[in-house]
């Protein structure tokens, strides 16, 4: 059975490729099974520290295979809304993933394409990037994404692309929050890349975990809960480790252990 992804390791860096690019790297039942346990094993694991999603060919991400979507629609209603289940425990593994994850963007991200985004922490995508939500122009709704890009859009842009399923630039996507960056080329696609990796490498391993679960949950709560859970949070990591040597460091104008030898002098 061909690999619908890749992971490929370089030191605190992992790349997750999607691979199936002879189908414009439309995921089914396998891409998300392969997707969710690469996601899985990297949150946890200790080596690991910043994740690139990327992919192979001209297309980032079509979407969901159309003939898996109506493979299941035919197959029964329990094997119809585990498929759906199953999609939305992907889209959730991606923005809940312990490591901040950077997507690199490139040709068309469509439907569940663009959802893949929305649930990465960094989107950068190159200026040839199209995005669009053309569920309803095939009777569909973009449901089980619509958490994640409603969050990175807003209420009124998504009312707008949902109902329209219109394609957009780059530059629009841009605007309204949906992707970071936007580069000229693929060339300038990597090096800004490259420059946040080596950016989120400068930071203690845990503090990244703690900042992105942090920027995730904290606006979702009363301010009663937020003063307890930040008063609460800033004290254990002061105490820490980490916390420890990263103050120390600090005073004496040196680097934390944490910080890469090649990463530069811009700690």
């Amino acid at each position: 059975m061909s690999e619908h992804i890749l992971v490929q390791r370089e030191g605190p860096v992992a790349r997750v490729v999607l691979n199936r690019p002879e189908k414009r790297n439309a995921f089914n039942g396998q891409t998300i099974d392969e997707l969710m346990a690469a996601f899985t094993e990297l949150s946890e694991d200790q080596e690991t520290r910043v994740i690139v999603l990327a992919a192979e060919g001209k297309t980032f991400c079509a979407g969901a295979d159309l003939g898996w979507m109506r493979e299941l629609a035919m197959s029964g209603q329990a094997n119809n809304g585990e498929g759906a289940r199953r999609m939305a425990g992907l889209f959730g593994l991606i923005d809940e993933c312990r490591k901040p994850v950077i997507a690199r963007v490139h040709g068309a991200t469509i439907g569940g394409g663009t959802g893949i985004v929305s649930a990465c922490d960094i989107p950068v995508a190159s200026v040839n990037a199209k995005f669009g939500f053309s569920e309803v122009r095939l009777g569909l709704a973009p449901a089980v994404i619509s958490p994640y890009v409603v969050a990175r859009i807003g209420t009124m842009a998504a009312r707008e692309l949902f109902v329209t399923g219109e394609r957009f630039t780059a530059e629009r996507a841009h605007a309204i929050g949906l992707i970071n960056y936007v580069e000229d080329d693929e060339a300038a696609l990597d090096a800004r890349i490259d420059h946040l990796v080596r950016e989120i490498l400068q930071g203690a391993p845990e503090a990244s975990v703690a900042c992105k679960d942090l920027a995730r949950t904290v606006h979702t709560m009363n301010l009663s809960d937020a003063f307890e859970k930040t008063s609460a949070l800033i004290a254990q990591l002061r105490s820490s480790p980490e916390g420890q040597e990263g103050m120390m460091a600090f005073l004496s104008r040196r680097k934390p252990q944490w910080v890469p030898e090649e990463s530069g002098d811009d700690a």
